[in-house]
Order: C-alpha cells, then structure tokens, then sequence
C-alpha cells in the first residue's frame, strides 16, 4: 500500500510558506493505518526493544498501537511540566530559543533496550534530544523510526542511531 496516499498536505500550515503533512488522514483510514504499523513493526522488530518510546503528541500515536503489536512497553517523552511524579529533564536549542523534554524517572529501566517514535523526522532537533534525555535516563537506544521524512530538512545528520522512515520526501 502506498502510505503517500493517506497523507494529506495543507499549504502555509502553521504559518505562510509551510507545507504541513498532515497524518489525520492517515489515521483515518483504517486499511492504511493498519498498514503504517504492521511496516513499522517489520522495522523495529530486528532491533529487538524492550520498550518503545513516543515523543509528544504525534509520536503517541505511532509508538503506542506499535507496541501492542510487538506485545512490548510504550512510554512517553513530553514537554515540561506535563508527566506527574518524578521526571528526568533535558533543554535543548531550538532555532529560535530552547525546549525542555522529560520522561518519569522510573520509567526506564537502567540498560532497556529502546526504539523512539514519532510521526515526522524534520530537522531531528526534537529526536537527538528525545534520544539524550533517554540515555540520561539509562536506555540502551537502538533506533528511531517515523512515518514520514522530509529529505531535504537533513534530520537524519543529527541521529546517531539508525534511522527508519516510511515514507520520505525530497522536497
């Protein structure tokens, strides 16, 4: 099935000049959806996780029916100030200021073999973070995968694991 079809396109979404690609559609259409995470988990599997890991909100989406497929953990990395209890912090630089990401302390196990999901790679500023703050926390990081990739961005140059994309685009 070609996944490009579910994906819709909004021209100047958030702000003028951004081509957003929307994954609503995707969701939407239960044939394609089901699609998305059976290839996902074809991905995933050889890299044997014990845990996935979702980075707020969309990488949720993905990580979460993932893991029930693989029958694995699923947990999440937020923005500040959004997971109760004791949490693991990291700042990172964003373009334009910085962002803080956080995942519960007790929510990896020291040495726990993890894959991170989300549903787009663009820059990779948020991954490389998600993948820091998890490596603070103790995971052992054998991957990131994600639904789409937008090439020309170059996210990929800022991962130091390997990287799996559904679907990419040049431009």
């Amino acid at each position: 099935m070609d996944l490009r079809q579910h994906i819709r396109t909004v021209p100047d979404f958030p702000k003028p000049g951004i081509l957003f690609y929307d994954i609503s559609t995707l969701l939407a259409h239960g044939p394609a959806w089901k699609a998305t995470v059976e290839q996902l988990a074809d991905a995933v599997r050889p890299h044997k996780p014990d845990l996935l890991v979702g980075i707020e909100s969309r990488g949720f989406l993905t990580a979460a029916p993932l893991a029930v497929a693989l029958e694995i953990g699923f947990v999440m990395v937020r923005k500040k100030g959004k997971l109760p209890g004791e949490t693991i912090r990291f700042t990172y630089e964003l373009e334009y200021g910085s962002d803080t990401v956080e995942i519960q302390k007790d929510a990896i196990q020291h040495g726990q073999r993890v894959v991170v999901l989300d549903d787009l790679l663009a820059t990779g500023g948020t991954m490389a973070a998600a993948i820091h703050l998890l490596r603070i926390a103790g995971a052992d990081v054998r991957a990131a995968a994600f639904v789409m990739e937008l090439d020309f961005l170059e996210g990929r140059k800022r991962l130091d694991v390997p990287v799996t994309s559904l679907v990419r685009y040049e431009s």
